[in-house]
């Protein structure tokens, strides 16, 4: 068994004429578009002509596709096994787009992949690292369509126009729910030449955005994976049709589509979600649907001030210097009701797991010294919530 990387360095230069396009070779794109092309790939409108993966390699600002620190490593191996290999290494990229506006709490970046054989896919990223793009996460639990989900659709309408035939759409974490929803929402032209839609882990919908858009129309089309110890991917998701992919990491850490496990040519599918995790994930759904739209925003709106206390705009360096942000952070939650507060503090453990779960891996000798000072910052948190009370 492996990950991704194995799956390029094993089954790389098998064509798509030798072996059909698969959940695997999805979940390679959209791992893929989390690299950062602004300045290399052409956008919507641009007139430019799409750019190989060949000219990405060499291309002067090459380096700048890694400026997510987090998987530099990782994402520097994918960007050479899809460089090296037959299935990957002719692919042309266009209509790119990274829009990331604090103001508007959004976060939103796409891109066309034409691989050799025909098969078109439409890209959503997923979330990053900005914080911006954590609220927007947060912001999908609302009624409303949040800017990211519109600009999907926008985006999608203006992507088949440079499409011939057919195409797929699909997303990781975030992104899956951008394709989803951009499928579901888009001009019944476009919808009916999408072949499938692949949701890696992606949050789901409140019922009433779901029956507002043509879900009962796509549903069929949709290939939904996620790790057997899943938050996002289950958050708002009341569906049965999924299939669970083992991981070689826990909890949290799972989320990061590097530590999915493939046999052969395949994930590996269990059974089930783990019991305890779809435990929670139902009481996360439950309670989100309890509240009403007022409680929600204050909710995340709370949640995303007492975030910002830490001065900064990305969760790299929140978690970084999570303890020299305690005391601001503390600052931050005397304004919160208690019952709010909990919920706040355990989402910031999830943030921290999903964040810090790399450097955990690859960093062996700092993981339990990392570990001991998030524990010690944690107890000062809540010492100092209590003591405002």
């Amino acid at each position: 068994m492996g990950t991704i990387l194995d799956y390029l360095r094993e089954y790389g230069d098998y064509t798509l004429w030798e072996k059909p396009f698969s959940d695997v070779d999805s979940l390679v794109l959209c791992q893929f578009a989390y690299l950062k092309f602004d300045g290399m790939v052409p956008g919507p409108g641009e007139g430019c002509c799409a750019v190989g993966v060949r000219e990405l390699a060499e291309h002067v600002h090459y380096d700048h596709l890694y400026g997510d620190e987090r998987y530099r490593k990782d994402n520097t191996a994918l960007f050479q096994g899809i460089y090296k290999s037959r299935r990957f290494g002719d692919m042309k990229l266009w209509n790119y787009v990274n829009q990331i506006e604090p103001d508007q709490e959004t976060q939103f970046s796409a891109v066309v992949c034409g691989l050799p054989g025909g098969v078109t896919y439409v890209a959503f990223r997923g979330t990053d690292e900005s914080i911006v793009g954590w609220k927007e996460d947060l912001n999908l639990a609302f009624s409303k369509p949040v800017p990211g989900q519109i600009l999907s659709v926008q985006y999608l309408e203006q992507a088949a126009r440079t499409i011939a035939g057919g195409f797929y759409v699909g997303g990781h974490s975030k992104g899956g729910n951008l394709a989803v929803y951009a499928s579901m929402n888009c001009s019944a032209g476009v919808r009916e030449r999408i072949e499938r839609i692949y949701d890696h882990d992606g949050p789901g919908f409140r019922p009433e955005v779901r029956e507002k858009g043509a879900f009962a129309e796509i549903a069929g089309r949709i290939r939904k994976t996620v790790p057997r110890s899943s938050l996002v991917g289950m958050l708002l998701y009341t569906e049965e049709n999924y299939t669970v992919v083992e991981s070689k990491t826990i909890g949290l850490a799972q989320h990061n589509p590097y530590t999915w496990l493939i046999r052969e040519d395949a994930f590996k599918v269990v059974e089930e979600i783990r019991a305890g995790r779809k435990f929670m994930d139902q009481a996360l759904n439950e309670w989100i649907l309890s509240l009403d739209q007022e409680q929600m925003r204050t909710f995340v709106d709370t949640f995303y001030r007492v975030v910002q206390a830490s001065e900064t705009d990305n969760l790299i360096d929140f978690t970084a210097n999570w303890f020299q942000s305690i005391q601001k952070i503390g600052a931050a939650l005397k304004e919160v009701d208690k019952e709010t507060a909990d919920v706040i503090v355990q989402i910031m453990r999830a943030l921290f797991e999903v964040v810090s779960a790399h450097a955990r891996e690859h960093v062996k000798n700092r993981r339990e010294q990392q570990r001991e000072r998030f524990e010690e910052g944690m107890a000062q948190l809540e010492m100092h919530f209590r003591k405002d009370r």
